[in-house]
């Protein structure tokens, strides 16, 4: 484990602590006490903090001493043992360690039955992985570092279960993204709490890192004008405007959780646009790229070439350029990481997919080359961690 800024103390701990012996000598026909001068509590470095005080799931997995090299896997793939089996053998033979599974997924589902306390992840579990408890404990076998990715703000199933925890149309209708998907309030500390439930869940089964994905907005909100009715929660009375509430709103979640996830011994990281680095704060969505990463233990930045416009880093396309995109983005986002006061572990999103969507001319077959180029720009920089995404779970030898 890394450390982490606060620390954990059990009551009985805490009064053992405090029942320090004082010294005292007589004066006459009054005791006088002496004090210790000295604070009685310190916090604790969390990297040698005892086992004891951390829940202990049972699984034990380290974090790669080289650091953290993985894939993205569905929670389809995650199910088919003979799929994982194939999978644990490419990162073998290709010198990775991790992989990334969806644990609530793009759509709201939880993927697996933690049998919960929780109403709403009890009623939105889909569980498609059967034996969370198996896929563990084979991860603990072959030492593969397993990282929960919880999407946070987009859920469909919640939006529509209760549409007060969205965003609505003056009609009253739940306001729809343009392919039909819906997202819940981060404004709302209940829809902060559901995250982090989900992430509790997690950790207790064995993962070793929560990684929140959609942590941020609709793009809707890029125009404050827009007609939405929704619950600003304990935001609405602050004296800031809308774009400095949504950006407090996600610093603030992203906090929330590390802190409630700290007694559980796992690792947090947040998903973010690789632009949010690149511009003061991508107010639209509430990113600030600087105060989530300040805030949790990794940050993975997804910077695949495809997901850059034509002339951002004076490039006309480009997907065609792997190896130059990684490199110009590393330059700007390395020295905004090394200004912070908590700078965190970067680790970001690499592309292996191949985006025909761009059109002629504007894109390149992906393959082996174009993500050892992407590799080699981090190891310029002095990055050695990174996460390949390919939403098929096929990925490039």
């Amino acid at each position: 484990m890394k450390k982490f800024g606060n620390y954990i103390l059990t009551a009985g701990l805490l009064l053992g602590m405090l029942a320090v012996p004082v010294q005292a000598e007589e004066v006459s026909e009054s005791t006088v006490l002496k004090l210790r001068e000295q604070p009685f509590l310190t916090a604790p470095d969390m990297a040698v903090m005892p086992k004891k005080f951390l829940y202990d799931s049972g699984i034990e997995i380290a974090y790669p001493e080289d650091g953290v090299k993985g894939i993205y896997l569905t929670e389809n793939t995650a199910a088919n043992p003979e799929r994982v089996d194939e999978l644990i053998g490419y990162l073998n033979s290709n010198d990775l360690n991790a992989m990334v599974i969806d644990i609530k997924n793009d759509h709201g589902h939880v993927t697996t039955d933690f049998n919960s306390d929780d109403a709403h992840i009890q009623k939105n579990t889909m569980p498609v992985i059967s034996d969370i408890n198996a896929l563990m404990k084979r991860f603990e076998e072959e030492q593969v570092y397993p990282i929960a990715r919880i999407v946070a703000f987009k859920d469909s199933l919640l939006a529509q279960e209760e549409p007060g925890m969205s965003f609505l149309n003056p009609d009253g209708s739940i306001w729809e993204y343009g392919n039909g998907e819906l997202f819940i309030n981060p404004f709302l500390k209940e829809t902060w709490d559901y995250a982090v439930n989900v992430g509790i869940e997690a950790a207790k089964v064995g993962f070793k890192e929560v990684q929140f994905d959609y942590v941020r907005f609709p793009e809707v909100f890029s125009n404050d004008d827009n007609s939405l009715v929704y619950d600003m929660g304990e935001f609405a009375d602050l004296d800031l405007t809308p774009t400095e509430k949504r950006v407090k709103a996600i610093s603030d979640f992203v906090a929330y959780a590390r802190e409630k996830l700290m007694p559980y011994g796992v690792e947090v990281s947040v998903d973010i646009f690789g632009y949010a680095a690149t511009v003061a704060e991508a107010s639209g969505i509430g990113q600030d790229f600087s105060a989530i990463s300040n805030n949790v233990d990794v940050i993975s930045s997804m910077i695949y070439p495809s997901h850059w416009g034509p002339g951002n880093f004076d490039l006309s396309a480009p997907d065609l350029y792997p190896y130059e995109v990684v490199d110009e983005y590393m330059k700007v986002e390395l020295p905004l990481l090394e200004s912070l006061e908590n700078m965190p572990t970067t680790r970001p999103w690499l592309q292996d997919f191949t985006a025909s969507y761009l059109g002629a001319g504007y894109y390149k077959e992906y393959g082996q080359a174009e993500v050892m180029a992407q590799v080699q720009a981090l190891k310029d920089h002095g990055v050695t961690e990174f996460l390949l995404w390919n939403a098929g779970n096929v990925y490039s030898y």
